[in-house]
């Protein structure tokens, strides 16, 4: 009697089991969804952070010119100073004198065509311009023909007077210049500074950390690079340019002295007759 009530028991606490297990999963598997749900979703936004952070630091470039500005050492940021100042200034006097002197070839095109074209003297010299050279050397040389002097003969005369006009114009066309060849002998050494004060702060990087890690020195040995590179960027451009500029003065001081020779033998020929 035991035995079959102990069976009944068993049988019912079985189908109790087999009843309540689907529920269970039913149960088990909306709670699971929502995880898996949420896992899904946060590794694409964890690989767009990871993305961005890469991006990041590929555009902060820490070895670079914007690195240096942003440092503000001021060692550093006198010597780019330094150079700017040598590189602004030399393009500027180059334009400023390449105009100058294309002025001035362009005026002795006018005396060929308009002075000696003249018929009389004081008709060439009204027919150029105020402020052209040629026209200052030749009132000079017309002065010394009408006002000569005891001591030295008219010739002579005319000729030191010429003289004296043509270095005249001659320290004015090549004012200025000079800042090119400055620049183009210092710049280089400026760079150089700003190299050896880059190294130096390699070294001291490198005392300070106590080991030789290339994060410790690749900063300060990318300064004295670029530093070394701007040097020779101002300078370079002031060479080539003062040889330029000086090629075309002495072209400029060849037609002054061809002028004021034919104008020395003009006015000697005029007085002697």
């Amino acid at each position: 009697m035991i035995t079959k009530h102990l069976a009944i028991a068993a049988a019912f606490v079985l189908m109790t089991g087999l009843s309540s297990a689907p529920a269970s999963a039913q149960d088990t598997a909306p709670a699971a969804a929502p995880a898996a749900t949420a896992a899904a979703a946060a590794a694409p936004a964890g690989q767009q952070t990871l993305k961005a952070a890469t991006a990041k630091a590929g555009s902060e470039n820490p070895y670079g010119l914007e690195d240096i500005i942003h440092k503000k050492n001021p060692v550093s940021m006198t010597v780019l100073g330094i150079l700017l100042v040598m590189s602004i200034g030399t393009w500027y006097i180059f334009f400023v004198k390449y105009f100058e002197q294309s002025r001035i070839i362009g005026q002795g095109k006018t005396v060929d065509k308009r002075f000696w074209t003249s018929g009389t003297l004081a008709e060439g010299i009204e027919k150029l311009p105020k402020s052209s050279e040629f026209r200052a050397i030749a009132e000079a040389g017309v002065r010394a023909s009408q006002g000569g002097t005891t001591l030295v003969g008219m010739n002579d005369w005319i000729a030191m007077s010429l003289t004296r006009q043509l270095d005249d114009a001659n320290s004015k066309l090549s004012g200025g210049i000079t800042w090119l060849a400055s620049v183009g002998s210092v710049a280089p050494f400026v760079g150089l500074f700003g190299t050896v004060w880059g190294i130096l702060q390699a070294l001291i990087s490198i005392g300070v950390a106590g080991q030789a890690s290339i994060d410790k020195v690749a900063g300060p040995v990318g300064e004295a690079l670029i530093m070394t590179a701007i040097g020779l960027a101002a300078a370079v451009p002031a060479v080539l340019l003062y040889n330029f500029l000086i090629r075309r003065n002495k072209l400029i001081s060849e037609k002054f002295r061809g002028f004021a020779g034919d104008l020395q033998t003009y006015l000697i020929s005029k007085g002697s007759k």
